[in-house]
């Protein structure tokens, strides 16, 4: 399976909003790193943290724009926003997947998620 095709289906489990899903695409030792740099390894903490993102951020979704890959390196480039406490945000943000044995090994965010922040404390 082609690198690119085994991302974009790790963002079609991500936009299905589907912890189980997005487990299935990912290797046993995946590294998730977010846009703050904290990295979180582990198919089974990532599952619970994206089941638990979900809980929090309902609508998360990741529209992609534009893509490019370089061996098993895919880059997209997009909009990322959901709903959180009944507020719509939204912040162009790309992402970085590596992938091995057809399984999606590093994902990493790049994203300014100041509009998320307000909404949290507007909430709080």
């Amino acid at each position: 399976m082609d690198p690119t095709d085994v991302v974009r289906a790790f963002v079609n489990a991500i936009n299905h909003q589907s912890a189980d899903e997005i487990a299935e695409l990912m290797t046993e030792d995946h590294v998730f790193t977010d846009s703050m740099g904290t990295a979180v390894s582990g198919r089974a903490r990532m599952k619970a943290g994206w089941a638990s993102y979900f809980r929090m951020v309902s609508a998360y979704t990741i529209k992609v724009e534009e893509s490019f890959s370089d061996g098993s390196v895919v880059i997209l480039l997009g909009v990322a926003g959901g709903i959180y406490a009944g507020g719509a945000w939204s912040t162009p943000a790309a992402w970085r997947g590596k992938v091995r044995d057809n399984r999606v090994a590093e994902w990493r965010v790049y994203a300014d998620n100041e509009p998320l922040r307000q909404l949290m404390r507007k909430s709080d």
